[in-house]
Order: structure tokens, then C-alpha cells, then sequence
């Protein structure tokens, strides 16, 4: 059953249709004295009020006062109704056929792309949970495994002991931050995901991200740039530091070849512009169009055996900066590599 918004928000709609058509159609009498186009015009006011609002009710209700309005104002004899002529009541019943045919037509084509566009999530959603069940299984088989390992053999060597466990931890990292991607897609769809909005310098931003990625990735070089004013943003800053640590992550996991990734932060016409780049192998355009869309990829592993994210970090990233008002996009570097950035609306951006 439709909510109260809905039901005020589609009856608002048809009256402006409705009161917009029989206006016009006022004017064109007077000016023309002809009343040729005015059948067209109320059909045309019932076709959008059917493509704009939800289900037959207000189209049908339109059609009905189409019908009553062109018998009343503009049909002989004039702001009096009658039906007793066979001419008007014929002209009425046809356009009360037309429009509520109209009404039908473009409510089952709203049907038929709202089905469309589930059987498409739905097949997202099996397309997600095959890749899931495949990306899940490598890093808890290869934790049991260690442990296995660990237990079988009780007096390994330290270092080859502490070998086993980073490869433990480092599993157990990534498991957790598929399950916290997850969870966020969870909310997004959901509707759930809730802003904690609040005044964050960019320098406070970065130095807790490139905290949390150094300890994730200590031998990885990451050259930092920021903007030498002092900047601030309206952001929630666990979202927004979520999604840096997902792009800096993305690029140490797929960029083969990469020798150095740079994060960077910069002013740029009332917005701060966040950017991940590296120097690594790139993408293929036809993959970058659909990056951001949480599709999975093709391939069930990259070429050098790291564990993929299947672009659900990625997808999760999009809907944050999307809910903060701001866009975020990605593409290849010249020569080679990938850059993938987004931009906000920038709070402060003073030199005091």
C-alpha cells in the first residue's frame, strides 16, 4: 500500500497536469478559436501523469476529468455540460477510451522495467554470492592449512613459525574487510546508510588513513601530497576514511608492476579532489566502465594470485561519496597506470 507522501506527491502531479492542460487549452481557444488540438493536448497531460505516478488510479482519474473538462469548456455549447448531443457524447466516450488505454499502456511499461530491473538485481545478487562463496573459501582453507601446519609440526623454527602467522593475520585482514564490505552493501541497499556529518581537516583525515594502510602494508612506498592551506570537509569521516583505505588497498592487491603509489589532495573550484594513483599495469577501458558497479569480474583470480575484492570495495566507495554529494571516477594513466579519485564540496579554505 502506498505511503501518504506518495499518494499526495502523485495527486500534486496530476492536478499541475491537469490545471497546466486546461490553461493552455483556454489560451489556444481564444487565440484561434479552434478546438482541434485540445483533445491532444488533455491526452498528452494524461500520458505524462500515467508516466509520472505509481499505478492506474491517478491516470484513470485524469481521464475521466479530461473527458469533463473538454464536454464543459470546449465543446458546444460552451461551460455547460451535455451529453444529449450524439456528436459530444461520442467525442467524450472515444477520448475517455484513449486516454484510459494511454493510462494502461504506460503503467504496464512501468511494470515491465521495474521487473526488468529486479530480475537484473537478482541476478547480481547470485552472480555476487557465487563469486563470495569462491573469494571466501581460498583465504579460510589456506588459514586452516597454517594452523593444521602449526599444530602437526609443534617445534618450528621461530621465524618460520611467525611466517605462519602473518600469513594467518594477513588472511584474517582480508576476511574481515570483505565482511565489513559486505556488511556496507548490506546498509546501502537497505537503505540504512546513515551520515555522521561533521566538520574534518583533511590533514586529520589522512594522517589516520595512511596510519591504518601502513600498518596493513609497511613495505609499500606511498608518496603523500597535500594541499599547503589548511582544508576542511563536511564529511563523516569513518565513510570517507573507508573508502580511501578501499582505494589504496585496490591498487597494493591489482596494480602489477607497481613501484609507487601516491596519495594526493588538492584544491579544485570550491570542491577537495581526494586521488589514489599508481604506476602499475592499468585497466582495460571496457572493465573501467563498470568498476564502480560491483559487478564481478570475469576472471575468477588476477594474473599474480592475490585474493580480488570482485569490485564490491569499489561499489561500496561509489555509494559513499554519492550519498556525501560529491563523484568519483577512475582511469588509465599515460604511460601506464591507474587513477582513481573523487571530489567533495570543500568546507574552509583559508591561509590563516
Amino acid at each position: 500500500m502506498k505511503n501518504r507522501t506518495g499518494i499526495l506527491s502523485d495527486g500534486l502531479i496530476t492536478v499541475i497536469l491537469l490545471t497546466g492542460a486546461f490553461v493552455l487549452c483556454l489560451n489556444i481557444q481564444s487565440a484561434f478559436e479552434s478546438s482541434a488540438l485540445i483533445p491532444l493536448i488533455f491526452n498528452l497531460s494524461v500520458f505524462l501523469i500515467s508516466r509520472f505516478t505509481d499505478g492506474y488510479s491517478m491516470g484513470i482519474i485524469a481521464s475521466l476529468v479530461s473527458v469533463l473538462a473538454v464536454n464543459y469548456a470546449f465543446t458546444f455549447p460552451h461551460f455547460r455540460f451535455n451529453f444529449t448531443i450524439f456528436e459530444n457524447f461520442l467525442s467524450a466516450v472515444i477520448l475517455l477510451i484513449v486516454t484510459i488505454m494511454t493510462s494502461m499502456m504506460t503503467t504496464r511499461i512501468k511494470v515491465q522495467e521495474q521487473r526488468r530491473r529486479e530480475m537484473e538485481m537478482e541476478q547480481l545478487r547470485a552472480d555476487l554470492l557465487r563469486a563470495i562463496s569462491h573469494d571466501l573459501r581460498t583465504p579460510l582453507t589456506s588459514i586452516y592449512g597454517t594452523c593444521e601446519a602449526v599444530l602437526a609440526n609443534g617445534e618450528l623454527p621461530e621465524r618460520q613459525r611467525r611466517e605462519l602467522v602473518e600469513g594467518i593475520r594477513s588472511d584474517a585482514k582480508w576476511l574481515i574487510d570483505m565482511v565489513e564490505n559486505l556488511l556496507s552493501v548490506t546498509r546501502i541497499e537497505g537503505g540504512a546508510l546513515n551520515l555522521s556529518v561533521k566538520s574534518t581537516p583533511v590533514e586529520e583525515l589522512t594522517d589516520v588513513v595512511i596510519r591504518k594502510f601502513k600498518d596493513s602494508h609497511p613495505d609499500t612506498q606511498l608518496e603523500v601530497v597535500l594541499p599547503e592551506e589548511f582544508v576542511s570537509v563536511s564529511i563523516d569521516p569513518l565513510l570517507i576514511g573507508q573508502v580511501l583505505l578501499n582505494l589504496l588497498d585496490n591498487a597494493t592487491q591489482h596494480a602489477r608492476g607497481m613501484t609507487l603509489l601516491r596519495y594526493e589532495v588538492r584544491s579544485e573550484e570550491g570542491h577537495i579532489c581526494f586521488r589514489v594513483t599508481d604506476d602499475g599495469c592499468g585497466m582495460e577501458e571496457a572493465e573501467l566502465k563498470k568498476l564502480f558497479s560491483g559487478m564481478p569480474k570475469r576472471d575468477d583470480r588476477p594474473a599474480d594470485g592475490k585474493k580480488r575484492n570482485m569490485g564490491i570495495g569499489l561499489y561500496v566507495c561509489a555509494a559513499i561519496i554519492k550519498a556525501h554529494g560529491g563523484s568519483i571516477r577512475a582511469e588509465n594513466r599515460v604511460p601506464h597506470g591507474l587513477a582513481m579519485s573523487f571530489r567533495l564540496p570543500a568546507e574552509v579554505a583559508s591561509d590563516e
